[in-house]
């Protein structure tokens, strides 16, 4: 598998882990729990495995910049948080930086 495409699964990854950390509710909620480790996991594996061949500190960079501005958009998508026009211009900002460091490396 191509690094850069683990990276980005990684990434989505880790949106699902953060998403279903919304629900464990103290680990008591069972099929949030099983999500929250299987995407940790696969999010994990993911970052593992890119690391090997891109350098660990753009692939960090990268993977948790997905993380974040998925995490982000998912808020403002389907939680109602807010979308005002710093919040976007930081996350446009962050994005561009996830693009910056795929085309350098």
């Amino acid at each position: 598998m191509n690094p850069w495409a683990a990276l980005v699964i990684g990434g989505l990854g880790e949106l699902g882990f953060t998403t279903s950390l919304r629900y464990v509710d103290g680990f008591r909620n069972g099929p949030a729990v099983a999500a929250f480790l299987l995407a940790i996991s696969v999010s994990m594996g993911a970052l593992a495995y890119a690391a090997r061949t891109i350098p660990l500190g753009t692939a960090y960079a990268v993977w948790a910049g997905i993380g974040a501005a998925g995490t982000a958009v998912l808020g403002i998508a389907v939680y109602h948080e807010p979308a005002d026009w710093p919040r976007l211009a930081l996350l446009t900002g962050l994005i561009g930086c996830i693009v910056g460091l795929k085309a350098l490396g």
